[in-house]
């Protein structure tokens, strides 16, 4: 059976809503929120009254566009975590409601695991097993993939994540939020061996980011007070020296997962996968160690519901159904 999925996503500051038919993913609409810029960050009250503004309107443009009448739905799927908690309740209880009035199922999907089946939504797609960089604003990981739903984390962040890496260096630089993709943009000018910063050392294929955004806090913090212009005047290689720093912190560890096993398909996934520093780095490594990498399209490297319809998808034909009384989960593992 090829079912139709209604799928949202609300897992932070993103209402989306999608529609898949046939293992087809059929449109993929968001809702974006600027409310948060003015205060430099996601608020998690203001993103939830934000989603509960939103949801309606996402969900019936996505039925439109599909051409699908409610009647047609096989399922619901809806994000279960991780993610903020009132956010995640708004997506799941409208999920639960909708399920309920048209007496269909429910597929709860781990937030994390859709951002690594995203790679299934469009050609070409990877092979099993392959290794996916997971990188975002929340996360950071390394996961052996075996099969669509058989996932092992082999290496995460330990602290921070890289995507807040990035987005709090752009804050003490003075950037609007959010500002990882601006320092991504500024760093295209600039000289990325301007400046150095200290490595975190880490056992194994975990990370350690909390180090590196201290560091870069003291190191403005020295020459600002030589110098008040400073940001203004070196911002690109500021930027560029960083990002480059963060990089090669990730390819590092992904080298090292790489050579220990043996896999030679290599994805990534997430919001810092859409930094085209990252994507320059994962394609000169694939070409120095035959690798075969799978790089999402833009659109679904963020969070959006195209990946949760995926990952529905997969679980569908699984009979992999949840019930009624299900409940968000703020931190939900891969593999939970």
């Amino acid at each position: 059976m090829h079912p139709v999925i209604l799928a949202i996503e609300s897992s932070c500051d993103e209402t989306s809503a999608s529609v898949i038919q046939h293992s087809k993913v059929l449109n993929n609409v968001i809702a974006s929120q600027t409310v948060h810029h003015k205060y430099g960050g996601v608020v998690p009250e203001l993103a939830s009254r934000a989603h509960q503004q939103h949801i309606l309107d996402v969900v019936n443009e996505a039925m439109t566009t599909a051409g699908i009448l409610p009647s047609s739905l096989n399922a619901i799927a809806f994000t279960k975590g991780p993610g903020l908690m009132g956010s995640l309740l708004v997506g799941v209880s409208f999920a639960k409601g909708m399920a309920l009035a048209l007496g269909i199922p429910l597929i709860e999907v781990n937030h994390m695991e859709a951002h690594v089946l995203a790679h299934f939504i469009n050609d070409p797609k990877p092979s099993f097993p392959f290794l996916c960089l997971t990188v975002s604003g929340g996360h950071t990981q390394l996961v052996k993939v075996k099969d669509y739903l058989d996932m092992e984390v082999i290496g995460e962040t330990q602290d921070d994540a890289v995507g807040e890496a990035f987005d709090k260096a752009a804050k003490i630089m003075g950037l609007p939020y959010p500002g990882g993709p601006l320092i991504d943009e500024y760093a295209k000018e600039g000289n990325p061996r301007a400046y150095s910063f200290p490595d975190t050392a880490m056992q194994g294929l975990n990370f350690s980011f909390s180090g590196i955004k201290t560091a870069f806090l003291y190191f403005l913090r020295d020459r600002l007070a030589e110098d008040a212009a400073f940001v203004e005047k070196n911002r690109n290689d500021i930027c560029a020296s960083l990002q480059s720093h963060l990089i090669s912190m990730l390819m590092q560890k992904l080298r090292r997962a790489a050579n220990e096993t043996g896999i030679k398909q290599i994805a990534i996934a997430g919001g810092v996968a859409a930094n085209s520093g990252l994507r320059g780095a994962i394609r000169d490594a694939a070409a120095k160690n035959r690798w075969e990498v799978f790089i999402p399209d833009l659109q679904y490297c963020t969070d959006n519901a195209a990946m949760i319809a995926m990952a529905a998808h997969y679980k569908f034909l699984q009979n992999k159904f949840t019930t009624l009384d299900v409940a968000p989960v703020a931190n939900l593992a891969i593999g939970i």
